[in-house]
């Protein structure tokens, strides 16, 4: 025989589930400390400014 199951209880423990699942993807997508951020945005510099140092044939506007 079966187990019982509470259906409104399954129901909310899957749902509780998801939202773990989707906040830790954004922990990850979106969680990154200020020293990182600047560092990254200091090293995307460097490669344009590399970037626009090395191109050939630059045009005169």
């Amino acid at each position: 025989m079966a187990d019982i199951v509470n259906l409104r209880r399954a129901r909310k423990t899957k749902a509780r589930e998801a939202a773990a699942t989707e906040a830790d993807a954004n922990r990850i997508k979106f969680g990154r400390t200020k020293a990182e951020k600047t560092a990254g945005q200091a090293e995307s510099r460097r490669a344009a400014t590399t970037l626009d140092q090395h191109r050939l044939g630059q045009k005169d506007d």
